[in-house]
């Protein structure tokens, strides 16, 4: 079992900035992928970023690249989404999820742990 603890969501204006984190605990040498979906009000889980932990490798969403980027630490057990230049459509709550796959994979089902979620708000 893994368990995922994601933190620093809030309230951002347009254009401004934000870094969400992710602590894994637990069984984590099972978790070979790491990454960040969100749920907006009225739509389906879409996948954010993804990164192996092994490798630091990286795929994010074409709808966040060259805004957002996701990292890990040299522990590789906290993964972090910096959040640059957000927009309103950004208004989301943010999961942070881990695989057991080596597949960067960008569909929710190869995801067997999720975090609570942390409510991210573009507003001015």
């Amino acid at each position: 079992q893994v368990a995922l603890v994601e933190s620093g969501g809030g309230l951002v204006q347009p254009g401004g900035s934000l870094r969400l984190s992710c602590v894994a605990s637990g069984r984590t040498f099972t978790a070979s992928v790491m990454g960040w979906f969100r749920v907006s009000p009225g739509k389906e889980r879409e996948f954010v970023a993804a990164v192996s932990r092994s490798s630091g490798k990286t795929t994010h969403a074409d709808s966040v690249k060259g805004r957002f980027a996701i990292s890990r630490d040299n522990a590789k057990t906290t993964i972090y989404l910096q959040m640059d230049n957000v927009r309103p459509e950004d208004t989301a709550v943010y999961y942070c999820a881990a695989s057991s796959s080596p597949m960067l994979s960008t569909l929710p089902s190869y995801y067997a742990w999720w975090g609570q979620g942390t409510q991210v708000t573009v507003s001015s």
